[in-house]
């Protein structure tokens, strides 16, 4: 007796447990039929349970999400009653059109325009006996002195035509023959000052100047003192920077939508100079093929000179399109499969498929499946979207099988009489 009265004992607080669960399921039970669900019922031949068989067809082909493997998601209509989308918050707005503008990121970077760059050579052979600018980087004027160069030829001819000036001096010869000798000067590299200087001294000069033929920065230096030189040496390349170019890399996505006279805005925070708009002003022929990219270029001026050839950027392109249907994208439910908006027909929220288009940042372009003057959900679309879920595939939302609180006339009892009274499970074995 002892032993079989510790496990009655011992089985006492599970037995009680039971009976404690059972009463709150039914107390729950009971408050769900006589508050009721807050949508409407659904029409009987919607809300109807499927077969046995038709179920377990249905059940074969869902995967996680509910959805079946051959047809997109299944929902039905729901009827709604204003006051009630008032209580759940669900908003409706109609549908708008509007003009589409996307935005196109690109990586941008300055470059020196290179039809203001300037590369300077000598006209003659010889040596480089002075440098007058030494430093790459150094900012020039136009005319001023670069280098100083040291060349036989130059000084032959320098000699034969002051010859030749004094002799038409003394004989009175056609003067074709000094014009002909000064505008050799002017080709070998003298400047009209240099040959003046000559013909008013009468002594050739031993080393002709090489001046800078543009303002701007010397972005190369080639030559140190001492180099001997030809007309194919570049003595220094000087490029003027108040006005450079900007090269964009526009995606290969992208090219379609920019032209020349496209604007952009620029961006080179190094610089600190603030973002400023500016046109294109030259496609690319090709493509890079490394990173699949249209190079667009657009010149810029640079007076202050904060665009630093190599800095790196970032050009926006606003690209405005065809005026096209837009909704919310909080509108939108995507099931993975298909994408589809609930659509206020009257008193009722009908699901429609609709094909989506440009995305933006808070709005999407819907190409297909609505009209002007639709009216659309665009909040508590997920609480709709599983009430008409729940009601097309059959379950138990609401009064989905057509009950009301009125038919079920002993709630309370249900429950109760599901739970049989606790007993001893040991009654049969006692002495």
């Amino acid at each position: 007796m002892t032993r079989r009265s510790g496990v009655r004992g011992a089985l006492a607080p599970i037995v009680a447990s039971v009976v404690t669960a059972a009463v709150l399921v039914g107390a729950l039970w009971v408050q769900r039929q006589r508050q009721g669900w807050p949508f409407s019922s659904a029409p009987q031949h919607a809300l109807a349970a499927p077969s046995s068989a038709a179920a377990g067809g249905d059940m074969a082909g869902m995967d996680m999400s509910g959805e079946t493997g051959d047809t997109p998601p299944s929902r039905v209509a729901i009827d709604v009653a204003a006051e009630t989308l008032q209580t759940l918050g669900v908003q409706i707005e109609p549908v708008r059109r509007e003009a589409l503008t996307d935005t196109i990121q690109a990586v941008a970077t300055v470059a020196p325009d290179e039809s203001r760059i300037s590369h300077v050579h000598t006209r003659v052979a010889g040596w480089v006996e002075q440098l007058d600018v030494n430093t790459t980087g150094e900012t020039v004027r136009v005319g001023q002195p670069l280098a100083r160069v040291f060349s036989q030829e130059l000084l032959s001819s320098q000699t034969e035509y002051l010859s030749a000036r004094q002799s038409i001096a003394a004989s009175g010869i056609s003067s074709a023959v000094v014009a002909g000798g000064r505008t050799r000067l002017s080709v070998l590299g003298m400047s009209a000052d240099e040959i003046n200087a000559i013909e008013a001294s009468g002594e050739p000069r031993r080393l002709v100047t090489v001046v800078a033929p543009r303002s701007g920065v010397v972005v190369t230096r080639g030559v140190t003192v001492g180099t001997a030189v030809d007309p194919s040496t570049p003595l220094l390349t000087i490029a003027d920077l108040s006005s450079v170019w900007v090269l964009a890399e526009v995606p290969e996505a992208s090219i379609p939508s920019v032209r020349p006279g496209t604007s952009a805005t620029l961006d080179f925070p190094a610089s600190g100079r603030a973002p400023f708009t500016a046109r294109v002003d030259f496609l690319y022929p090709t493509l890079t093929e490394r990173t699949r990219t249209l190079r667009v270029r657009f010149t810029v001026g640079n007076a202050r000179g904060t665009l630093r050839p190599g800095l790196y950027g970032t050009a926006a392109f606003t690209v405005a399109g065809t005026p096209a249907i837009t909704v919310p994208r909080d509108a939108v439910v995507d099931t993975g499969r298909q994408q589809h908006v609930f659509v206020a027909v009257g008193d009722r929220l009908e699901p429609r498929p609709v094909t989506l288009g440009l995305q933006l940042a808070d709005r999407v372009e819907v190409r297909t499946g609505l009209n002007d003057g639709d009216r659309i959900v665009t909040a508590g679309v997920f609480l709709l979207d599983s009430e008409s879920r729940l009601r097309a595939t059959g379950g138990m939302g609401g009064h989905a099988h057509g009950s009301t609180p009125a038919q079920d006339t002993t709630p309370a009892s249900r429950p109760k009489a599901a739970v049989p009274p606790a007993a001893d499970p040991h009654a049969g074995h006692k002495e």
